[in-house]
């Protein structure tokens, strides 16, 4: 039998599709990272507050479920793992003042990892130090794959909210809220055939990146089925984004009707702006990875207008108004889906605890033992999907959809 859970404050919330995982190595550098004492005080004033969490509505808890999550907190990539961070903190704040997991608190610690595999794994072993006994993350793919090898180990719990590459959860012990790379490729090329969108597609994409060419290479595959014909496939790597000229003369001179970008928005924004200098104006379709385009320094958002992206989550749609309230009160900005999807996370652990039956005084691998078989018999209606399911081998079943950029703001289609 599946389980329904309601997630509090946000029963009603629904998006869809795909979370992103990035290639840390395009972004950091393998410099190992230091605790600051600014950091220090950061981690101590936040675990003043999950207490506080942990009694508010009255509900009086015992003992705490140490919940660990990674990502990059700082460095390029940062609006990712501090969105992952944000998420997963009011998720545990909102289940804690609900009664917690069988009646115990979610206490939630997060390490930066700048999205290095290599700096993600001496992050795990800090949050091993302190106690964890489950793991939310890490976000980025590259950084994800490298933590893999060390929980599979351990036996302790992971769920990636973000991580997409196949490898993330190659592991048993490994789950994830967002569509893996071969997934989005597909959902992408289908949504584009099945809406009628165009047949001429050109495609710009990072070689360097095993998320951008892994999406990439599963379009293609499903293209010629949605009656797509690739007329231009241009390559750019993590040493040469910043002139994209030569691809986009090349798409527009083969007639792209749409040209898809499964690529990250720091390049997107450059692409746009190219694209409009050369008076060049095809559709513009990326996928989850182009989430936080809206959001970049200095950009020309009009440049985005019309632009469309796979994405599980949309901050202007009604059924997602208190979570974003919520987020915008607590942090200052508009969450994006990566935060849905650490929401989701949470609220996934959460409920395969209660299927579980686990308790606080239990070792990491034995909530592992228990959470693994739990996780397939769960169903939760959350932000990134409803009645979103997992199989054994840790991908979640919910439906894609997608958003277009009107007004500055994204509109679920």
């Amino acid at each position: 039998m599946k389980k329904v859970v309601s997630l509090g404050l946000v029963a009603a919330m629904a998006g869809s599709l795909v979370a992103c995982g990035g290639n840390s190595a395009e972004t950091t550098t393998a410099a190992a990272t230091e605790t600051t004492a600014a950091e220090a005080k950061e981690t101590a004033a936040q675990g003043e507050k999950e207490e506080t969490e942990a009694t508010d509505g009255g509900a009086a808890l015992e003992g705490s479920f140490k919940v660990g999550v990674i990502g990059p907190l700082t460095g390029d990539a940062a609006a990712y793992g501090l969105a992952v961070q944000h998420g997963a903190e009011i998720a545990a704040e909102e289940i804690n003042a609900a009664g917690g997991i069988n009646g115990a608190a979610i206490e939630i610690q997060a390490q930066d990892d700048e999205a290095d595999p290599e700096k993600s794994v001496n992050a795990y072993n800090t949050l091993k130090d302190w106690g964890m006994q489950m793991l939310v993350g890490t976000t980025t793919s590259g950084a994800c794959i490298a933590v893999a090898a060390e929980t599979v180990n351990d036996n302790m719990f992971q769920i990636t909210p973000s991580g997409s590459a196949v490898e993330c959860v190659a592991n048993p012990n490994a789950f994830r809220v967002c569509f893996s790379d071969p997934d989005q490729g597909t959902a992408s090329a289908q949504y584009i055939g099945e809406n009628k969108m165009a047949t001429k597609v050109a495609i710009i994409y990072d070689s360097s990146s095993v998320y951008s060419d892994g999406i990439r290479e599963t379009f293609v595959s499903e293209a010629p089925s949605q009656g797509i014909e690739i007329v231009a496939s241009e390559a750019f790597t993590a040493d040469n984004k910043t002139d994209f000229s030569v691809q986009l003369d090349k798409a527009k001179e083969a007639g792209a009707e749409l040209v898809f970008l499964p690529i990250y928005y720091q390049e997107a924004s450059i692409i746009l702006k190219q694209a409009a200098d050369k008076e060049f104006k095809p559709i513009f379709f990326g996928v989850d990875g182009m989430d936080g385009i809206l959001s970049v320094e200095n950009f020309d958002t009009s440049l985005a207008e019309g632009v469309m992206l796979l994405t599980p989550f949309a901050a202007d749609a009604e059924d997602a108004k208190g979570f974003t309230t919520k987020y915008v009160d607590a942090y200052g900005e508009t969450p994006n889906q990566f935060a849905a999807d650490a929401y989701d996370a949470v609220y996934a652990v959460a409920e395969a605890a209660k299927v579980a039956g686990i308790t606080p005084d239990m070792g990491a691998s034995d909530i592992c033992d228990a959470l693994v078989p739990a996780m397939t018999q769960i169903t939760i209606d959350g932000l990134t999907g409803t009645g979103t399911t997992w199989n054994e081998a840790g991908e979640p079943n919910k439906d894609p959809k997608a958003v277009k950029i009107v007004g500055g703001k994204y509109e679920m289609q």
